[in-house]
């Protein structure tokens, strides 16, 4: 499940997010107000200036969720402010990610087969910022950080407990590009083989040579729910699809199951990212 491929952010995406934020600065705002702060003051409580205070109240930034529980107590909200943390937290993510970014912070299992970059679960942060900054039309400075900062926050899932049984297929020419210039492509091949030694993740690559290949309808990715129901998250161009219905996820999860088998194992998987590092 991914935002990888970076899509065109259309019109509708941005007034959902900056709808959430806005509502949400304008509930600190009062909340301060009626406290008897100024900006300054709140910031110096909370450890932010106060221009970051004030694009906070405006929506023009993204509260952490540390910062959000901080400001509740001080500013005695009574649970107003935190009620709506997960939404704020949500709008971190382009709109037609964000259903798919709660699912997988609840998947009980995630398999992701990628075809064009780095899935956003592994990617390190310079290899986010090399991806966000060769979007068109081009994002804002200030989206790009947001964006960056929203992939690595998904990450905390590598820390979960209990963790959840993750795998990749990746194919070979997603590692051989150089997105952002070779020193980033070493950093990140190097990550994969950190992430690749984690009892609950599993990476294997397809490679470039393989006649047979079942992935060819192009990427996915299988969320098993707690309970044992299915979801595929697929995307496309700024537009996302659930299947839901119970037979085409099962339909999707057996052609994930001959994907991996045609693949390299995790254990030849790792030794042939290494091979790739040796090569750079």
């Amino acid at each position: 499940m991914d935002d990888q491929q970076e899509q065109p952010e259309h019109g509708y995406e941005h007034e959902a997010g900056s709808g959430i934020l806005h509502v949400f600065g304008q509930q600190l705002k009062l909340c301060r107000m009626r406290a008897g702060l100024e900006r300054a003051e709140l910031g110096s409580m909370t450890g932010y200036s106060a221009s970051t205070i004030a694009s906070f109240e405006q929506g023009r930034r993204i509260p952490p969720p540390k910062f959000i529980d901080k400001a509740d107590e001080l500013l005695d909200a009574g649970g107003l402010l935190k009620a709506g943390k997960e939404e704020v937290a949500r709008a971190q993510y382009p709109a037609f990610f964000r259903d798919a970014a709660r699912l997988e912070g609840e998947a009980a299992e995630l398999h992701l087969y990628a075809v064009q970059a780095v899935p956003g679960l592994l990617q390190t942060e310079e290899y986010t910022r090399a991806l966000l900054t060769k979007r068109r039309p081009l994002l804002t400075e200030e989206t790009i950080e947001q964006r960056v900062s929203a992939r690595l926050a998904r990450q905390e899932i590598f820390n979960s407990w209990p963790a959840p049984l993750m795998s990749f297929v990746i194919e070979e020419a997603v590692l051989r590009r150089p997105y952002g210039g070779t020193a980033v492509l070493r950093g990140q091949l190097e990550h994969l083989l950190l992430i690749g030694e984690k009892r609950n993740v599993e990476i294997q690559v397809m490679p470039l040579d393989r006649e047979d290949n079942a992935g060819v309808d192009g990427p996915f990715t299988l969320i098993t729910r707690k309970g044992g129901a299915q979801v595929v998250y697929l995307e496309v161009q700024g537009r996302s699809t659930l299947v839901t219905d119970p037979e085409e996820a099962r339909a999707i999860a057996a052609r994930y199951g001959i994907i991996r088998a045609q693949a390299l194992t995790p254990r030849e998987s790792l030794a042939f990212v290494e091979k790739l590092l040796g090569e750079l």
